[in-house]
Parts: structure tokens; C-alpha cells; sequence
């Protein structure tokens, strides 16, 4: 049953980076030797993404013996194969939250999402990171009812938490910020950025590993004993550890290693490609100020230029856990409603990979146990936000948990039927909102 895939290894290969662009262009490999026989440590990291990597680096730097697994190559995940955009807020735009959770705790998730974007910039400058960080985000509408929203959206973000960075995009200008028909007007956020996440990732892997952390790749965790009591013991197929404190860092890779946190989250899979190399006119054409894309449609479109000036496109809906067979072709269908003018250009690279949803499309962080910290369910919003996640669960190990309550405070629910009934939620929520999509709902 596809409810029952380890998606570890059902769409890849294990042990090597998808084939993305990223993979191809990635400032080094990895070589972190597997867990060989029994560890003891402070800290086991399950893990090897943005929220394992900063939770590793964290914690290392705060002088605790830190141990991170992970199953593939360090930013294999998600983390390794995303979009690259490093968003402003939460998943959710501060006026839902505000009716969620009451002003002051959605202001308090504002300026932690602001956290989360500093983080980044200071972890890229203070490691020296090459990963083509650049700013700007523009949030598009492809319908015209929509621009008005975006107008008041921004006069709110503006107005009640004073942010400057962003500012409303009408329909005169929408085409002068990208080069499609499609569009009718948005958002222009400056305080945003986006880059290479690949190389972000590698580059958080350096960082912790010279900060102390042990880091063990090709280790594939098989089970997980004695949550809730002193010591914590992590199984693989070539050893053990056994640890004071665990960190779960598989956002949609998990499986059912854990359950508690798999009831909480839904994997899915989302699909990029990248094209042939454009001319610096050409690409001036498509995106003429270098800012990164995401347009208003639920099954989102979300594009950017390379630092060599290939687009990378992200969109297609899904409705399983195994890839097309066809990533390039599946992905070219999309791209070229957004831009017909691309129908003759070459498609270099296609690549796949799974993130993890919660209900809310708010993160999910949880005890497990006074020393089992969980975070995951970014959905789509994970490459800031995972990087101050693996901060806030250093921090909460510590003794400072303020930041990691203003989380576990969401009351983030589990799905229906837990992780069971997942897979027929997906197929009947992607085929609902992709249909709202194309009647302009």
C-alpha cells in the first residue's frame, strides 16, 4: 500500500542527492562516515536537514555533546531540493492568525518569523556560505478578485507590525516584475530573499561539524526506546546511541518512526525544474529585477532565476507518494501556462521530494517527553523557519523554552484517522483545491 512506503527509499536512490540542479551545482560533497558500533551523547539529532543541521550547530556551540543521524546525505530531504525562497511571516498571513490565536500571539509569531530571516542572513555571513542569497520575493495574483486582498494586506502589515520591507504591486506594474500574462497585481517584499538551498544546507553541516558536532551520514534510525525516561536509546543498522535529550528532525520523511508526531503531519511531494541557461537580456525578460516568484494559487506556482540565470520552476499537483515518471514533462505543463514564451527552451534538470503539511499549515512543535523535542510540518515555509526551529530546540534543551512554547502553543491538531487515513486525505484535499484552482473559487 502506497500509505506504507518508506519514502526514504521509493523515489530515490539511497545514499545520493536527487538529480537536481542543486545536486549538480553544490559547492562540495559530503562524506560523514555511518555510525559504526555504540554512542553515547548530550544530544542525538535525528535528521539531517535545516531543522537537525541548526539544532546540531546549536547546540554544539553551547558545548553539548551532540550526535545528528541521517539516513541519506546531509540536506538530502526537502531541505536540499526546495525553491529556495526565504519567506517573511508564517505559512499563514498574520490576519488568519490573528483571528486564530488573538493579536499579541500572532505578533509574537511575526517577529519570530523575523527572527527566523535574520538568522539566516547572519548564519550565511558568519560561516560564509556561498549560496547566492538574494533578496526580494514577489507574491503574484492570478486572480483579479485577489488584488484588492493583496492591497489591504499590505496596508496591515504596514500599519500594525511596521514593516516597511513590502509594498503593494498594482496591475500597471505586475508585468514590469515578471514576464508573464497571468498576473494582475500582488506584493513586492524586499525583506525577503531567496537562494540556494543545497549549499545553505551544506553549509550548516560545515558549521556544526566544526563547532563540535558528530555527524554521521548512511545512518538509517530503525527505532527509537525509552522516550520519557532518563536515557534515550536510537537504533540503526550499525549501532546505537544513547542519549540524555533526542531531537526528531525527519519533517516528511519520517514515516512511523515516531507516532505521535506522524499523526501530526502529512508528506507530500513537490516537483522543480530547471531550465537551459538564458542570456542576460533573456533572463531580464522573465524576471527583470532577480526576485524569486509565488503566485496566489493553493497548488502554488513558485519560480526564480539561478545564479547562471536558468529558471527554476516549481509547480504540479500530485496525488501519490511515488514521482511521475516524467518530472520534466509533468512540471513543463505548468511552467508554460505562466510563460508560453518558453515553449522551445530546453529542460536540463527535473527533480522531486517530500515535505510534511500539518492542518493549521502552521509547524508543528512538540514534547514528547521532558527530554524528546519534535519539529516538523512547515509546509512549504521551511527554510527560515526550520533553521530558527533547530535554534528554539537547542534553546528549550538548554532551559530556555520561550520560544518553543510560542510553538507548542498552536495546539496544532493531528489528522483524522492519525497516519493511517493520510493517503486518502491527500487525494481527496489535492483534488478539492486543485479544482478551486481552475474554477477560480
Amino acid at each position: 500500500m502506497l500509505t506504507t512506503l518508506d519514502l526514504l527509499t521509493a523515489n530515490d536512490t539511497p545514499g545520493q542527492h536527487a538529480p537536481s540542479y542543486y545536486a549538480a551545482t553544490a559547492n562540495w560533497q559530503t562524506n560523514h562516515e555511518p555510525l559504526d558500533g555504540d554512542k553515547t551523547c548530550d544530544v542525538c539529532v535525528i535528521g539531517g536537514g535545516y531543522t537537525g543541521l541548526s539544532a546540531a550547530l546549536h547546540l554544539a556551540e553551547r558545548g553539548m555533546d551532540v550526535v545528528l543521524l541521517e539516513a541519506n546525505r546531509l540536506g538530502w530531504g526537502a531541505s536540499g531540493r526546495n525553491g529556495g525562497q526565504v519567506g517573511s511571516g508564517q505559512r499563514v498571513e498574520q490576519t488568519v492568525l490573528e483571528e486564530r490565536h488573538g493579536k499579541s500571539h500572532a505578533k509574537l509569531l511575526w517577529d519570530l518569523a523575523e527572527e527566523s530571516k535574520a538568522l539566516v542572513r547572519n548564519l550565511v555571513a558568519r560561516h560564509e556560505i556561498a549560496c547566492d542569497y538574494t533578496p526580494g520575493i514577489l507574491h503574484a495574483d492570478h486572480r483579479k478578485a485577489f488584488v484588492e486582498e493583496s492591497r489591504d494586506y499590505v496596508e496591515h502589515l504596514r500599519l500594525h507590525y511596521g514593516y516597511e520591507d513590502i509594498r503593494f504591486v498594482d496591475g500597471d506594474e505586475i508585468g514590469e516584475q515578471v514576464g508573464s500574462p497571468r498576473y494582475f497585481g500582488g506584493s513586492l517584499d524586499m525583506g525577503a530573499g531567496h537562494l540556494h538551498p543545497l549549499n545553505f544546507a551544506l553549509g550548516l553541516g560545515r558549521a556544526a561539524r566544526d563547532a563540535g558536532a558528530n555527524l554521521h551520514e548512511e545512518t538509517k534510525v530503525i527505532d527509537v526506546e525509552g522516550i520519557g525516561e532518563p536515557r534515550i536509546t536510537v537504533k540503526t543498522e550499525t549501532g546505537n546511541v544513547t542519549a540524555g535529550h533526542l531531537v526528531l528532525a525527519c519533517n516528511g520523511y519520517l514515516g512511523r518512526l515516531e507516532r505521535q508526531t506522524a499523526a501530526h503531519v502529512m508528506p507530500i511531494n513537490n516537483f522543480i525544474v530547471a531550465t537551459e541557461p538564458f542570456s542576460e537580456a533573456e533572463a531580464k525578460e522573465i524576471i527583470p529585477n532577480n526576485v524569486a516568484v509565488a503566485d496566489s494559487k493553493f497548488v502554488i506556482n513558485y519560480f526564480r532565476l539561478s545564479a547562471d540565470r536558468r529558471l527554476l520552476f516549481g509547480g504540479g499537483e500530485n496525488y501519490g507518494y511515488r514521482f511521475p515518471d516524467d518530472i520534466r514533462s509533468f512540471v513543463k505543463r505548468p511552467m508554460l501556462d505562466i510563460f508560453p514564451q518558453l515553449k522551445d527552451v530546453a529542460i536540463d534538470y527535473g527533480w522531486g521530494g517530500t515535505l510534511a503539511i500539518t492542518p493549521k499549515r502552521m509547524p508543528y512543535f512538540a514534547r514528547l517527553a521532558p527530554n524528546a523535542l519534535t519539529a516538523t510540518g512547515y509546509s512549504g515555509h521551511g527554510v527560515a523557519m526550520a533553521t530558527l526551529g533547530g535554534q528554539v530546540l537547542a534553546e528549550a534543551i538548554a532551559g530556555t523554552a520561550g520560544r518553543f512554547e510560542a510553538f507548542e502553543k498552536l495546539n496544532i491538531p493531528a489528522f483524522p484517522g492519525g497516519d493511517r487515513l493520510r493517503f486518502p486525505l491527500l487525494v481527496l484535499a489535492m483534488t478539492w483545491f486543485s479544482l478551486r484552482d481552475r474554477l477560480g473559487v
